[in-house]
């Protein structure tokens, strides 16, 4: 996954979609905050974040999720947008 820069915009960006931690941290995830943004971010959000992410970068990111931030909806939503349809299965937490 491509690395997303650190700069005024991306940090103004994070703070909005991650509100409860630093945007250096919430960026320092890509994968974790790319699944924030999935579930939260706004068209004008995306506007700004795809001058630094790719289809691939959305594709890895929902490989790769952290079960629990998206939503049904936007994890159906997603995949339709990256040529996935119908949706693999959404990730599950795991006991033990």
């Amino acid at each position: 996954m491509t690395a997303i820069p650190l700069n005024p915009e991306t940090q103004a960006l994070a703070r909005r979609i991650v509100w409860f931690e630093p945007p250096e941290q919430a960026l320092a995830d890509p994968i974790r905050f790319m699944a924030y943004v999935m579930a939260y971010a706004t068209p004008a959000d995306l506007e700004v974040l795809r001058r630094y992410v790719s289809d691939d970068d959305f594709r890895e990111a929902l490989d790769k999720a952290p079960p629990g931030i998206i939503d049904p909806w936007s994890w159906a939503y997603w995949n339709a947008r990256v040529g996935r349809y119908p949706a693999p299965p959404m990730p599950t937490r795991g006991f033990g």
